[in-house]
């Protein structure tokens, strides 16, 4: 597939393991192997394991990036051109700009000693590397800052950074971490953080659905007003609740292999991304976590073309939903479908 939109992708699940060899060397910070092989077969994974268990990851490795400005600048200018080899045209980056910081943040993460990052500086080093990305790679990339679930009171803060740099590339707000968490969607620091996004026209997404039950879905659409959903598979389980949000034209961001990889679907069903085809659903393909996945994009298309039979025709669809539901301003969003449908010969 050439050209492909990605709306789903975590810049911390997405760093270069030789990145993190050279930070972690000259920072001092322990890793648990000292070859670019060694580190993959550790943080990598190969098999299933659960949500919690793969979110473990990345205590490997973040210590040896977090809290150094040079390191944050360098894996998001790298991520554009990773993404760039990638055939990517216009991607969505997420994180935590409080997983990545060392002042200003409790607790400090990741066991770092205090320093003098804070969240926000952490969105104007993304931002820098963003753009010098875009200049030289020739990719448009915008960013998503990351609510974590387990620590409601970082989300206010997290609206507030989306508002101060709302005109330097971010676009939306994001909510994950553990949706096994009972009820988390409803804490209030969380609820109050999406109120604001509302009130101040940020766009929202939130992690709902993946490996939680349709009832943390429906909290994500009815109480935080999302306008995506990040996996979204359960949804089905809930006939009314999936029909609905078919017929409201709800953007689902599919993440296939990392599904398979986390256990969000089990190997031996029919993956959710096959009803949404069949039932024509507005959604895309993306990696999620590449680093740790061992994956690129094209392992998702290859997923999806071997073992499920989608066409490059339902490729082509599927990526014009994805630039339809980008967090593009309309301008710029009609030039990213302008140059689809002329790749495509659509």
């Amino acid at each position: 597939m050439a050209l492909e939109v990605e709306l789903h992708v975590h810049l911390d699940g997405a760093i270069k393991p030789e990145t993190i060899l050279y930070y972690g060397k000259q920072r001092g910070v322990s890793l648990p192997a000292n070859t670019v092989e060694g580190l993959k077969d550790i943080i990598g994974m190969d098999k299933p394991l659960s949500l919690p268990e793969f979110l473990e990851k990345f205590n490997y490795y973040m210590p040896a990036i977090a809290g150094s400005r040079e390191a944050i600048k360098r894996i998001a200018y790298e991520f554009v051109e990773m993404k760039a080899q990638e055939g990517v045209v216009y991607v969505e980056v997420r994180y935590s700009p409080h997983l990545l910081a060392n002042s200003k943040v409790n607790p400090i993460p990741w066991g770092q000693k205090e320093g003098d990052v804070t969240p926000s500086d952490v969105v104007f080093l993304v931002n820098q590397g963003l753009k010098e990305g875009e200049r030289d790679f020739k990719v448009k990339v915008r960013s998503i800052l990351c609510c974590m679930r387990h620590m409601p009171e970082w989300s206010l803060e997290v609206v507030e950074l989306c508002k101060k740099y709302r005109d330097q590339g971010v676009v939306a707000i994001d909510l994950a971490g553990d949706e096994t968490i009972t009820d988390s969607s409803l804490f209030p620091g969380h609820l109050q953080a999406y109120q604001e996004a509302v009130k101040s026209g940020i766009h929202r997404t939130v992690h709902a659905g993946e490996v939680g039950p349709p009832k943390v879905v429906k909290q994500a659409v009815e109480d935080l007003k999302t306008e995506r959903l990040g996996h979204g598979y359960h949804t089905i389980e809930d006939p009314v609740l999936y029909n609905k949000l078919l017929a409201e034209n709800m953007h689902f961001e599919v993440c296939p292999w990392s599904s398979y990889l986390t256990g969000a679907w089990k190997a031996n069903t029919e993956h959710a991304v096959v009803r949404f085809r069949r039932d024509n659903a507005n959604y895309s393909i993306n990696t999620d976590d590449q680093l740790i996945f061992k994956s690129t994009i094209d392992t998702d298309y290859h997923m999806l073309r071997d073992l499920m039979d989608f066409t490059e025709d339902e490729f082509k669809r599927l990526n014009i939903k994805s630039a339809e539901s980008s967090f593009l301003p309309e301008n710029e969003k009609k030039e990213l479908l302008d140059l689809l449908h002329k790749a495509y010969a659509m």
